[in-house]
């Protein structure tokens, strides 16, 4: 898997050249296939781990951070890869076709837990959650970076954002739903969560050489047809980019509410309300609606921006947070509480993406590097770092509320912090989230950058 030696030319700067439905699903199918596994990690892995393993939650959450954590320097070290990548297919879809497979089986080795005593097995948790990080690193990097590499035009950025989304939602919707009733069916040992891994794997493997056969990587910088990589300008790059910065966080924070929100829907349908079965009521209370919403999404960010867009959509799942209070037991209730929330992640799914390739544009314009891979993965970074903290935050606050693995029943003290996992967590992050969006302004200002690069111009330039 290496560096190839010349990159194919580029047929256009994609700067108004419309996106083909066909190319548009064909993009969006990646995050399907990356869902499969993402959203089968965050909602069931440490369930897994601490039911059917037996391993304590607080040591599952300090091992999910610590990977997150030790892949950063992968994360940077894998987007000056793509930068520098020279390959017939193009920087990005190189490495989706080189991961595809090595991801599909990575997830799958996740569930192969192997009976060799409790340290045993939380060395080969350590070990397989490492190796999981790592191809996912080398997998997601290039595939966020593909969205800059089709088109520099926002609004068709924003409709590939809204297809990556719609299809990364019926991924996890789909695993949310059908996962619990597939390991029932394959009879609730461990051998059944190894096949239905299994199969996840397989089909994410078909999905990533779908994306990679159906894409085109157009861009090219407009400062210059070739740029010699140097570590200085590329760390230049990132800290004049204040925009990336803001986004950066505003990743973090998502990443690490979607973790939370997904790990801990197990624990309150089992515990709160009563009746793990309510995972898939409460999966597709959040999914309808947010795919629902994705179908409208493209003409209101067309006229308010996306920035707007997205504080709809955080008001909205602040809102349909703070309704649990009212009866946290109450299926119902929190049923509906779901579908408003799930109507507040359509705006910020569509646009949380289309941010990050906006800030690329940006960090061209005011420092004359275009460095899409460091860029993307360092805002992966935050993803990942996110999805860490949520799962840690989960493991830990379980914990600290003394929940027991297996346990029919838990202390009041371990129901009560589920129930502060589900309701006060998520609240807190939304709202820090409405913070940083009230401070981006970069919609306001992409035409006019945008003008200035069509013309090779950076900032300050006559």
């Amino acid at each position: 898997m290496g560096v190839m030696a010349e990159q194919a030319p580029v047929e256009s700067n994609g700067s108004a050249e419309k996106i083909s439905f066909r190319e548009r699903f064909g993009y969006g199918i990646g995050d399907l296939a990356t869902n499969l596994i993402y959203a089968s990690m965050a909602s069931f892995l440490t369930f897994f781990y601490t039911d059917t393993v037996g391993i304590s939650a607080g040591v599952i959450g300090t091992i999910m951070l610590l990977a997150r954590v030790l892949d950063a320097v992968l994360d940077l070290v894998m987007g000056v890869a793509v930068d520098k990548t020279r390959s017939r297919h193009g920087k990005a879809r190189s490495w989706i076709l080189w991961t595809s497979v090595p991801f599909g089986l990575s997830a799958i080795l996740l569930v192969t837990v192997p009976d060799i005593g409790y340290t045993g097995k939380i060395v080969y948790i350590i070990v397989t959650y490492l190796l999981m990080n790592i191809v996912f690193t080398a997998s997601n990097i290039p595939y966020g970076t593909l969205v800059s590499l089709i088109t520099r035009d926002p609004y068709e950025r924003s409709v590939l954002a809204i297809f990556r989304n719609f299809l990364a939602t019926i991924g996890s919707t789909t695993v949310g739903v059908v996962t619990l009733p597939m390991i029932a069916f394959f009879g609730n040992t461990q051998l059944a969560w190894i096949i239905t891994f299994s199969i996840y794997g397989v089909v994410a493997i078909a999905l990533f050489y779908w994306n990679f056969f159906h894409t085109r990587e157009r861009v090219k910088p407009a400062a210059s047809e070739q740029q010699t990589f140097k570590l200085s300008l590329w760390v230049q790059a990132v800290l004049q980019n204040k925009y990336w910065l803001m986004i950066f966080l505003f990743l973090l924070l998502q990443f690490t509410l979607l973790s939370l929100n997904q790990g801990v829907n197990v624990y309150y349908a089992n515990y709160i309300l009563g009746d793990p079965d309510y995972v898939s009521a409460l999966t597709l209370a959040l999914s309808i609606p947010s795919l629902l919403g994705l179908f409208i999404i493209a003409p209101v960010i067309k006229k308010i921006g996306k920035r707007n867009t997205a504080l709809i959509g955080l008001s909205l799942s602040l809102i349909g947070t703070l309704i649990v209070f009212i009866d946290p037991t109450n299926v119902g209730l929190v049923i509906f509480a779901t579908v408003v929330k799930g109507l507040g992640g359509a705006p910020v799914g569509a646009t949380m993406f289309a941010f990050l390739a906006d800030t690329i544009d940006y960090g061209e314009w005011v420092s004359g590097v275009r460095a899409e891979g460091v860029l993307f993965s360092a805002g992966s970074l935050g993803q990942k770092i996110g999805m860490g903290v949520g799962t840690a935050l989960l493991g830990w606050f379980l914990s600290i509320g003394g929940y027991v693995g297996g346990a029919a029943t838990q202390s009041a003290g371990a129901l009560h912090m589920i129930q502060i996992i589900f309701i006060v967590m998520p609240a807190i992050i939304v709202v820090l989230e409405i913070i940083v969006m009230l401070l981006y302004k970069l919609d306001r200002e992409y035409p006019t950058i945008m003008e200035q690069l069509a013309k090779g111009k950076m900032r300050g330039e006559k």
